[in-house]
C-alpha cells in the first residue's frame, strides 16, 4: 500500500466543496463542504453563490482532508481537480487552488473530467474497475450511459439526456409539490409510502423508433405537474406519497431499462451506477432485480461516494499515476463542457509521466524560478 499515488483531489463543479485523500483504491480522507442550504431559498443552485461558498470553503477543507487522512501535503504524490464539465465560476475556484497547491508543493497536478471520477469511485468501494464497464450516471445534470474500457483514457458516450436530466426533474416536480429543494430525497423519503402504480405517467424514449440509449424526463415531468394542477383546479386533494411513487417509478423504469439493454447489446457483463441520483432507493432496488434477471453485476457505490465528492477526484487522479498518464500543464483551465471522451487534460508534450516516482520534487519537467522556491519555503515550512 506504501507503493501506491497517493492523491488528494479536489471537486467543485457545483454546489459541494469536497476535497479526498486517497492511496491507491484505498479512500483515506472524504471532506465535504455543502452550500446546499444557501440555494434552497431559490429553488436551485445559483452560480455565484456557489462560488463564493466555494471559496470560503476551500483551505479550511483541504486542511480538514489533510488531517482525517494522517499525511501531510508533502506526503502526496499529486493533486487532481475536476476541470470540467461543471459551473464554469465553480470549477475556476477548485481549478485555481488546486494550481496553487501543486505549484508551491512541487507536484504534479491533473485536471480531471467529473463524469469519469464518478466512475472511477466506485474502485474505492468494490475494487478495480472491470474493463469494459457500463456505466449509468445519474445526477441533476448529467444522464448518461457510458461504456468505459479505461477509465483514465476512453471512455465512449452512448446515450445520455436530450432535455432534463433525472435528477433536474427530481428538483421540478418536488417544487410543484411544495416539497422544497432538493428533490431527490424527499421524493425517495414520500415514495416508500406511495404506490408506485397508482399514475400512469409517461416512459420517454421508450418506443420502437426512438433512440435506445438516450434519455428525455421534459415530458414526464410536464405530465406530473399538469396532473398536479388538474387536481388542484378541481378542488381535489393531491396524494403526494402516490404521486411521488408513480413519479419516481417512471424515472428508475427507463433508466434501469436502458441500461440493462446498453449491457446486453455490447456485451458487457458489468453495470455501474454513480451520480446523485444513484442514491435513490428505488433505482437501487429496480437496478438489482433487472441485473440479476439478466445475469449482469451490479456495482453501487454508498451514497455518500454517489454525490459530488472529492474522493471520486482523488481516485481518478490516483489511476493516473498509476497508469503513468502525462500531467496537465500549469495554463489548465476550467472547461463547463469538458466532454467525457477526455477522462483528463493532459499536458501539450513538454510534462512527463509520472507514473510512481515518488517522492520528485519538481513539477512537470519545467524549470522553475527562485520565486517557486520561496513560496514553497513560506506556505509549508
Amino acid at each position: 500500500m506504501a507503493d501506491e499515488p497517493l492523491v488528494l483531489g479536489i471537486e467543485t463543479s457545483c454546489d459541494e466543496t469536497g476535497v479526498g485523500v486517497v492511496r491507491g483504491t484505498t479512500l483515506l480522507a472524504d471532506a465535504v463542504a455543502s452550500s446546499v442550504d444557501e440555494h434552497a431559498r431559490f429553488g436551485g443552485v445559483v452560480p455565484e453563490v456557489a462560488s463564493r461558498a466555494h471559496l470560503e470553503a476551500m483551505v479550511p477543507t483541504i486542511d480538514r482532508a489533510l488531517k482525517e487522512a494522517g499525511v501531510s501535503a508533502r506526503d502526496l504524490d499529486g493533486i487532481s481537480v475536476t476541470a470540467g464539465p461543471g459551473l464554469a465560476g465553480a470549477l475556476l475556484v477548485g481549478v485555481s487552488a488546486a494550481k496553487a497547491y501543486a505549484y508551491a508543493l512541487g507536484k504534479p497536478l491533473y485536471g480531471v473530467n467529473h463524469l469519469a471520477s464518478h466512475i472511477c469511485v466506485d474502485q474505492l468501494e468494490h475494487g478495480p474497475l472491470p474493463e469494459p464497464t457500463m456505466a449509468l450516471l445519474v445526477s441533476g445534470g448529467h444522464s448518461s450511459l457510458l461504456l468505459s474500457t479505461d477509465i483514465t483514457a476512453d471512455v465512449r458516450p452512448l446515450g445520455a439526456t436530450i432535455d432534463d436530466a433525472a435528477g433536474e426533474a427530481f428538483d421540478k416536480v418536488a417544487r410543484v409539490l411544495n416539497l422544497g429543494f432538493p428533490g431527490g430525497p424527499v421524493i425517495d423519503r414520500y415514495a416508500r409510502e406511495g404506490d408506485p402504480g397508482a399514475i400512469a405517467f409517461p416512459r420517454g424514449l421508450t418506443g420502437p423508433r426512438d433512440a435506445p440509449y438516450d434519455f428525455s424526463f421534459s415530458g414526464l415531468k410536464t405530465a406530473v405537474a399538469r396532473w398536479i394542477e388538474a387536481r388542484r383546479a378541481a378542488g381535489e386533494e393531491v396524494p403526494v406519497r402516490d404521486v411521488s411513487a408513480s413519479f419516481q417509478e417512471a424515472v428508475v423504469d427507463v433508466l434501469t431499462r436502458k441500461a440493462v439493454r446498453a449491457c446486453k447489446d455490447n456485451g458487457v457483463d458489468h453495470l455501474m451506477i454513480g451520480g446523485g441520483v444513484a442514491a435513490n432507493s428505488r433505482l437501487r432496488e429496480l437496478a438489482r432485480e433487472r441485473c440479476e434477471a439478466a445475469g449482469i453485476r451490479l456495482r453501487v457505490p454508498r451514497p455518500k461516494l454517489c454525490t459530488d465528492n472529492g474522493a471520486m477526484v482523488a481516485a481518478l487522479g490516483a489511476e493516473m499515476v498509476a497508469r503513468g498518464r502525462s500531467a496537465s500543464d500549469w495554463d489548465l483551465s476550467a472547461d463547463s463542457s469538458l466532454p467525457v471522451t477526455d477522462p483528463h487534460v493532459p499536458g501539450s508534450g513538454h510534462g512527463r509521466d509520472h507514473g510512481h516516482d515518488h517522492g520528485h520534487d519538481h513539477v512537470h519537467g519545467h524549470g522553475h524560478d527562485h520565486v517557486h522556491e520561496v513560496s514553497k519555503e513560506n506556505l509549508y515550512p
